[in-house]
């Protein structure tokens, strides 16, 4: 009887394991999935806006998005990575890319933009970008690069990585930390770029 007991339970906990394994399998290749369909949408958003105006982008530059849209694209050169743009920061956006704090600026507005992601998928790997690597942002306004100058660790609570930096454009990239937990954390690994170009 004891037998029988326990190699039911381990039956049932096998069946288990590999319902919770397909779960997260299905999940991470829908989120590859949208995420890809958002990035084909920033590349005919940028070339569509590109060849209605040629923007100057030394002068302030206006946007108006709204919750949910797909606003640009974020290239990561080190990491080879081409990663779509979305406007807010819920969980709905960062299933689909990287998301704008919509508080914060946009390129060409010389002040914060600050964009969060997740560490196991769009922003994974994030702890081999150093100081000198460049990063680029491509919009309707063109393409804007940034050179990283520091990386550092604060707590979720702390919302100086938020505060305003105008006259100075800086591109502040955010998500959890440890990079190898895989549940929530109460820490976020900043990334500040100033822009070069």
């Amino acid at each position: 009887m004891k037998f029988n007991f326990f190699k039911l339970m381990s039956f049932f906990l096998l069946f288990g394991g590999l319902i919770l394994l397909g779960y997260s399998g299905y999940h991470l290749m829908n989120q590859k999935i949208q995420e890809d369909k958002a990035l084909q949408e920033a590349k005919e958003v940028v070339n569509t806006s590109r060849k209605k105006s040629n923007l100057e982008t030394t002068n302030a530059v206006s946007y108006h998005y709204s919750k949910g849209d797909v606003v640009g694209i974020l290239t990561i050169p080190k990491l080879k990575k081409e990663l779509p743009i979305i406007e807010g920061t819920e969980e709905e956006e960062l299933e689909k890319g990287v998301g704008h704090y919509s508080e914060t600026n946009l390129p060409g507005q010389k002040n914060r933009i600050f964009l969060a992601g997740h560490r196991d998928t769009v922003f994974k790997s994030m702890g081999e970008i150093e100081k000198g690597d460049t990063l680029s942002i491509q919009m309707e306004s063109g393409t804007h690069q940034y050179e990283v100058f520091e990386t550092f660790i604060v707590k979720e609570t702390d919302l100086s990585v938020l505060q305003p930096t105008s006259p100075e454009e800086i591109l502040t990239l955010s998500t959890c930390y440890p990079f190898e937990y895989l549940s929530s954390t109460e820490e976020r690994y900043i990334i500040n770029a100033r822009r070069i170009n």
